[in-house]
């Protein structure tokens, strides 16, 4: 023990003890203890991470905040299976590999084959698990990376069929035709809240634009759009009834105008500025000839801007005006143009007022690469973003263009491909959310989440406006939809298992992906001589995490029994990102199969960004590298410097290195000065020829006042960690240690030195050195065991060394009982064997 270095090096140290967990099976043997002790089973899920790219802070943050979560439990008493699992499904994998072989619409999948994209697919999902586990395994966070699962197993695929085949048997499931956020980089339709994940400021080009009335086209409507490349499918314009709007001669063009009254600063914007606008040069800009409320023009025909639909099947119901609530005069003309294809708001009233029929085509001149189709010929094969400044060209060659300008507003992008989403109607495959939406609530209000106010605020509102979700992708990389139709959808049958598709087709299948189980047909019973086939969509991979809990056990088919006595989980934790991503399928996905909370308890972490508050950015390359981090300082203090910040209760943290630096240097170098003190002056008691014994009974009998103070605040500190880990506030945690670490070395050792050196001066006695010994390895020993979760490499080193003076050391080094039951300081080989 005198080879205690001054100044230890806690990375390096920290490096050896990782090396002697693995030799040893450490992580293993606590798990194998807890089994053999019939452990209460706590349920805990990890939700899975992509692996197709490296782990950062973010993950490292969730990964501490789990790991301390866990480890509490196991030393409480309580059996953790600690599962790793993998996302491997969807449009991260996706749109790595239409990159790598420059795919760019889905024609060309194929063309090359399903099976022969899938198979690039699977090549690289699992392409950095040995980075994620080498990084994950230095951290100090233990998790089982050998029984693993992935969501690309057949058994995990399986359990997903079998959730949808309950939804379906439930009527929460159908086949709707929906406008929907849409990545054209992708080819593939978004669920709101994956397109809520990445706004950003741009700007776009608007316009004014005139559609004469029919019936005297000397007079216009004018409408202001932000998306100009919408135009030509326009089918209807709609006012609001209770508006009030005017018709004006516009002096400078002699044309005459319909628009709310209120927004005549849109064409004339000199009337937003209140220095500049005196009300006495409005007679200068427009004469008001007529005005009415926005009722008197419903049903007015006008003639569109381009002929390309007048033609088109359905059409003597289109161009005509209707009304909404959902316009306002908050912007624009008071006059919004519908393209109901393009437009959620559009395709509602078009199809409430009877100009398209629910179900039936409609303009949708835009492919799933958003490139315009051969039906607007003048910008055919264009992407709609770079259209429009053709477009708007074309209106101003056709005296329709009032103005043209541009607005800097925040756009919703991509969250995979970083590029601007578009509004398209899609047919897609819907979860009746709103039907259940009142139990999705309900069961909200059931849960425990640091901090609450997320809870109650954010993920609340979300839930309460929650809409259906569309859970198919026109994609290939994914679990299939498990739904065999004819191709009128007359005779629709869902498979919920292997054994049921065995049993419908005769076919017996290994793996479920596309290339396995599209070309497999079902006989049709309604119609002999007939087969069924499966639909072309995929799931959205929001929906395979969602069902992550039934699926890594692949229930109901294996574990009934265990997984229904473990539901809901006792805990999870993930970022402020996933109250619209995983914590929401989860909520989703148990109400409508259990009418259950997925989970009790939950810890949201907020954003780690980078020191100057931008997002951490690789090509920015502006935060440090974590395993660089690591190796300077110690995952120890790593760990401390993230869960004592305002990112465990959800708010941001700017990462700072000098805070990691600042763990160092205030809790564990005066932690380990007060160890290093204590070891030497054993070592100095020792070689007068005593024996040093831990002795409880000596630490209670003393009657030194520093004695009995440092006592009492140690176990004062084991009762405060005891009650906030069970309300799951971790980060009052580091504050309590730092006032504790304090309080041991610069009051109780700078106080008893001389003392505990047995250079107490007059009155003081061997006896009196001998009892503040112990008192200082009791407090040491207590407070290394109870913050073991948290700093598992520190509080292993110093206890590797203190467990030596235990009597029942020997057992584990003459019998090998270092990893058996009952577990006791000194005998066990780990101090995360031990129980708190």
């Amino acid at each position: 023990m005198s080879n205690l270095p001054p100044n230890l090096n806690f990375a390096k140290a920290e490096e050896e003890i990782c090396k002697r967990w693995t030799a040893e099976s450490t992580f293993k043997t606590q798990d194998k203890l807890s089994l053999e002790r019939g452990d209460e089973e706590y349920t805990f899920y990890d939700g899975p991470p992509f692996a197709t790219g490296l782990p950062h802070f973010g993950h490292i943050l969730a990964g501490t905040i789990k790991d301390v979560v866990t480890r509490y439990a196991v030393m409480s008493g309580k059996h953790v299976e600690r599962r790793a699992g993998w996302d491997c499904h969807g449009l991260p994998v996706e749109y790595e590999i239409d990159q790598k072989l420059n795919i760019t619409h889905r024609d060309q999948v194929l063309e090359m084959g399903i099976d022969k994209y899938n198979a690039t697919c699977r090549s690289i999902v699992t392409r950095y698990t040995k980075e994620w586990e080498s990084t994950i395994t230095r951290l100090g966070r233990w998790i089982d990376f050998e029984n693993d699962y992935k969501t690309l197993d057949p058994s995990f695929m399986e359990s997903v069929w079998w959730v949808f085949q309950q939804l379906f048997d439930k009527n929460l499931v159908y086949q709707g035709y929906k406008v929907m956020p849409f990545s054209t980089a992708c080819g593939t339709p978004l669920s709101n809240f994956e397109a809520g994940l990445n706004y950003k400021d741009v700007r776009d080009p608007t316009c004014v634009v005139q559609f004469p009335l029919l019936e005297d086209e000397s007079v216009s409507f004018v409408i202001w759009t932000t998306t100009p490349w919408t135009l030509p499918s326009n089918i209807s314009l709609c006012v609001h009834d209770s508006l009030e709007y005017v018709k004006i001669l516009d002096k400078k063009s002699g044309n005459s105008y319909i628009l709310a009254k209120s927004r005549l600063c849109q064409i004339y914007p000199i009337m937003n500025s209140k220095k500049k606008w005196k009300p006495k040069m409005a007679a200068d800009l427009y004469d008001i000839q007529e005005t009415m409320l926005g009722k008197a023009l419903v049903g007015k025909k006008y003639k569109p801007i381009f002929d390309f639909f007048v033609d088109a099947p359905g059409s003597k119901e289109y161009f005509r005006v209707l009304s909404d609530n959902y316009v306002t005069d908050d912007a624009g003309t008071g006059i919004v143009h519908q393209a109901p294809a393009f437009g959620e708001d559009d395709y509602r009233v078009c199809i409430a007022h009877g100009v398209i029929v629910k179900g039936d085509e409609l303009p949708c001149p835009v492919d799933s690469n958003g490139l315009f189709t051969e039906e607007i010929h003048p910008v055919k094969g264009l992407h709609v973003k770079k259209a429009d400044d053709i477009l708007i060209q074309l209106i101003k060659d056709n005296n329709r263009l009032v103005q043209k300008d541009n607005i800097d507003h925040s756009y919703p992008f991509c969250w995979r491909s970083d590029t601007p989403l578009i509004y398209k109607a899609v047919p897609s495959w819907f979860i009746k959310v709103e039907e259940i939406r009142d139990k999705i609530v309900a069961n909200n209000h059931k849960t425990y989440w640091v901090p609450n106010n997320v809870k109650e605020g954010r993920f609340h509102n979300w839930l309460v406006d929650a809409r259906d979700w569309a859970v198919s992708r026109n994609r290939f990389w994914g679990t299939p939809i498990p739904i065999w139709a004819t191709e009128d959808m007359s005779e629709v049958v869902c498979i919920g298992s292997v054994d049921q598709l065995y049993e419908l087709s005769g076919v017996r299948v290994t793996d479920l992906h596309r290339e396995t189980v599209d070309q497999i047909t079902i006989p049709s019973k309604k119609n002999p001589g007939q087969v069924l086939k499966r639909i072309d969509e995929v799931f959205d991979c929001w929906f395979e995490s969602g069902s992550m809990p039934y699926a890594q056990k692949h229930y109901p088919f294996e574990n009934k029994e265990k997984f229904e006595k473990g539901f809901p989980a006792d805990f999870i934790a993930e970022g402020l990102d996933q109250t619209r991503g995983w914590f929401y399928t989860l909520m989703v996905l148990s109400t409508a199969l259990f009418d259950k909370p997925a989970f009790k308890n939950l810890i949201v972490n907020g954003l780690v960004l980078a020191g100057d508050g931008k997002k951490m950015s690789k090509r920015l390359k502006n935060y440090p590298d974590p395993n660089l981090v690591i190796d300077k300082y110690g995952a120890d203090a790593l760990r401390m410097y993230l869960i004592n910040s305002p990112v465990v209760r959800a708010e941001s943290l700017k990462f700072q290195e000098s805070g990691v630096l600042g763990v160092v240097k205030e809790v564990f170098l005066p932690w380990y000065n007060a160890f290093r003190f204590f070891v030497q002056n054993i070592e100095r008691w020792e070689s007068k020829g005593n024996k040093f014994v831990p002795s409880l009974e000596k630490v209670k009998a003393t009657t030194n006042s520093t004695d009995v103070w440092i006592s009492a605040a140690t176990q004062g500190l084991i009762k405060f960690v005891h009650e906030e880990m069970t309300a799951y506030r971790l980060y009052t945690v580091m504050p309590a240690l730092v006032t504790y670490v304090t309080q041991l070395t610069n009051w109780y050792v700078r106080l008893n030195r001389d003392r505990l050196k047995g250079m107490g001066g007059e009155g003081s006695s061997d006896a009196d050195t001998e009892t503040g010994l112990h008192v200082l390895y009791d407090v040491l020993l207590d407070v290394t065991i109870i913050m073991a979760p948290f700093t598992p490499f520190i509080t292993e080193y110093f206890y590797q060394h203190l467990r030596k003076m235990q009597p029942s050391y020997k057992d584990s080094v003459e019998n090998g009982e270092g990893c058996s039951n009952p577990v006791m300081p000194g005998k066990s080989d780990s101090v995360h064997i031990l129980m708190l």
